[in-house]
């Protein structure tokens, strides 16, 4: 069930370079604003936000700029209108992509991401159909000795609290749960004191396609270029690297 490693992702905005560490603080800027119009500005009731400010700790976003961001969602303070748009197409060597982007301006996001595509060789197109949504949490594996966890019994408790699918990756352990389930698990997981690298809701390709050594150079040079992308918040593929 997994595609290219969000490990690597999430490891890649822990330590990134001050140059992109702008880029990476404006991406969650917006999905912890996106959160808290939706929902409002509460992390206690909202979990969206919980969620969104987790991740943004966990790139060591500065406290007074998460506080700003809440605060452009709820509308106490000004800023251009953001809207959530959801981009699908093949990459190189036939790899399916699901490209979330969070923008002020619409049309500059289509260009872009039309733009990636086209210079890797890829085009816009229906992929949506391999792909549905979880939620999926990440416990690396030093937290799980950290926590001295006997994965065993952590497995069955996961799995009575709601866990639909449990993968153990070189990282660590990745969870799935049904959409509705996160919340649960996440809070299951917060009571036995275990922290966890990431929980949110992702698009999980149903089929992957694994990438050979002669294309896997293509790929990454693809999803870099997303990566750098303000726009883009986050992508998904069926990509096996």
């Amino acid at each position: 069930m997994s595609g290219h490693s969000k490990w690597s992702t999430i490891k890649r905005q822990k330590e990134a370079a001050d140059a992109k560490r702008g880029a990476i603080f404006t991406k969650l800027g917006k999905m912890i604003t996106i959160a808290a119009r939706d929902k409002g500005g509460d992390p206690d009731s909202n979990f969206s936000l919980r969620m969104a400010i987790d991740r943004a700790k966990s790139a060591n976003m500065p406290k007074d700029n998460i506080e700003k961001a809440i605060k452009r969602g709820t509308g106490e303070l000004e800023g251009g209108e953001i809207q959530e748009l959801i981009y699908e197409g093949f990459g190189p060597a036939k790899s399916q992509f699901v490209i979330k982007c969070l923008t002020d301006n619409k049309n500059r996001s289509a260009a872009a991401v039309r733009h990636i595509f086209a210079k890797h060789g890829g085009s816009l197109g229906s992929v949506a159909w391999n792909f549905e949504q979880k939620g999926t949490i990440r416990i690396t594996n030093d937290e799980l000795k950290a926590e001295n966890i006997d994965f065993d019994d952590l497995e069955l408790e996961l799995i009575d609290a709601g866990a639909q699918d449990i993968v153990k990756e070189e990282e660590g352990v990745t969870i799935y749960t049904d959409i509705s389930n996160l919340q649960k698990v996440k809070k299951f997981l917060d009571s036995k004191n275990v922290e966890v690298e990431s929980a949110e809701i992702e698009y999980i390709a149903k089929e992957n396609i694994n990438i050979g050594d002669e294309d896997k150079e293509k790929v990454e040079k693809f999803i870099q270029e997303l990566e750098d992308n303000e726009d883009v918040a986050d992508y998904y593929t069926n990509a096996n690297m």
